[in-house]
């Protein structure tokens, strides 16, 4: 008999389909959210018969159950823990653990992937082209792969299994991997998954024009309260204002907070680790302890929106060596952001201008949306602030 303990997403449930696969009725699966784990194991350890082997994929037991689940392996060598996070990675001094985050040929891991590979290699499972395609649709929509090689199948997955319960999920994808020879959605479901991502869509929309910044610590983040969506939200934002290092979107509802960055030097794992979370470099996730929520949600409660840049723009357009026109929230604060010799660009708060230049337009925007919270406008203010500029000019020639 088997028991399989795994995490609720996307790349938890594909390891239980697996197993399905593999074992069909000798095995029970519970899935789990990251605080739930450790209660799933006592109760295993404290009622299971010691003849049953214990897989735990896409998560981590504390430590008090580490030490319980190494004396179950050693009485009887019926334990094996397969992950892929960086948190995880003390368990490879284990027998019974493998954590790896990166693969032989460079590509990044996830749950599905290496216990795909522990079944096939230890004979549990055979090998086909259809399992194959889904397990690396998991891995891609999981460690966010799908992006950088514009695989849509991988997202479009993801975006299925939300659609749909569990074990309807399950159910669909047992039965599609069992008779098919490649992985792909039938006709309703490219129907729906169409119409989801234009809910998607308004979605994300509405979103951005809810995020504020703010500093914590050495870090500029994004806040914003979110519910859903939340790995293809905080990507947008972050691609929208790669000025933060980060975005933090609050569940109040299940009270957890998501992170997801899109920059390589920032590590959210280590940001959610500070409140009991863990996860991935640039997706990681925590509860929203009392301490977590003082700093995102007290503290920042009182702040506005960052309103968005003008979308389209004839004229205040960015990099223009013209000029492109700024202004943050307080109205008595424009900006102007120019290259004054083709090599260093500049800014003028006001028509004073500041002490520092900058290499590349995207250095001083940065500097720009970090330290002023500026947008840019549309081109009606662009316009009326050349005319008022050209009016001063006037009336100074005629003062002369």
């Amino acid at each position: 008999m088997y028991k399989l303990l795994s995490h609720n997403d996307l790349d938890g449930v594909g390891c239980g389909i697996l197993a399905k696969l593999a074992f069909n009725d000798k095995v029970k699966i519970r899935y789990n959210s990251i605080t739930a784990l450790d209660r799933e194991i006592e109760f295993f350890l404290e009622n299971d018969q010691q003849k049953t082997f214990l897989f735990i994929t896409d998560l981590s037991p504390n430590e008090e159950n580490e030490k319980r689940i190494h004396d179950y392996y050693q009485a009887t060598g019926n334990v094996q823990l397969l992950d892929h996070h960086k948190t995880a990675l003390h368990f490879n001094q284990y027998e019974w653990g493998k954590v790896l985050i990166e693969d032989e040929q460079g590509f990044l891991t996830s749950a599905t992937s290496l216990y795909y590979q522990y079944l096939v290699i230890h004979g549990l499972l055979e090998k086909t082209e259809a399992v194959s395609e889904f397990v690396e649709l998991v891995r891609q929509y999981d460690t966010w792969e799908w992006e950088k090689n514009g695989n849509l199948q991988a997202q479009r997955l993801n975006a299925l299994f939300f659609l749909v319960s569990i074990e309807e999920f399950e159910e669909k994808m047992l039965e599609r991997l069992k008779t098919s020879d490649h992985f792909d959605f039938d006709d309703f479901e490219k129907k729906i998954l169409s119409m989801e991502e234009e809910k998607t869509e308004r979605y994300i929309r509405r979103k951005k024009r809810e995020l504020i910044q703010t500093t914590l610590g050495e870090y500029y983040a994004g806040v914003v309260y979110a519910e859903s969506y939340l790995s293809e939200l905080g990507n947008e934002l972050g691609k929208e204002n790669p000025h933060l290092d980060y975005i933090a979107m609050i569940n109040m509802g299940s009270k957890k907070i998501s992170f997801r960055t899109i920059h390589d030097h920032i590590d959210v794992s280590a940001i959610a680790a500070k409140y009991g979370g863990g996860g991935h470099q640039k997706a990681a996730g925590c509860s929203l302890t009392e301490e977590a929520y003082k700093q995102y949600v007290v503290a920042t409660f009182h702040i506005e929106p960052i309103p968005e840049d003008a979308k389209r723009n004839r004229y205040n357009v960015k990099g223009s060596t013209f000029g492109t026109f700024y202004k943050n929230q307080q109205d008595d604060e424009m900006f102007m952001l120019y290259s004054n010799d083709e090599v260093d660009w500049i800014i003028e708060k006001n028509n004073m201008l500041l002490t520092q230049s900058f290499a590349s337009f995207n250095e001083a925007e940065w500097f720009l949306k970090r330290n002023k919270q500026a947008w840019l406008v549309r081109d009606d203010l662009f316009v009326d602030y050349l005319m008022r500029e050209v009016n001063k000019g006037r009336h100074l020639h005629k003062g002369m």
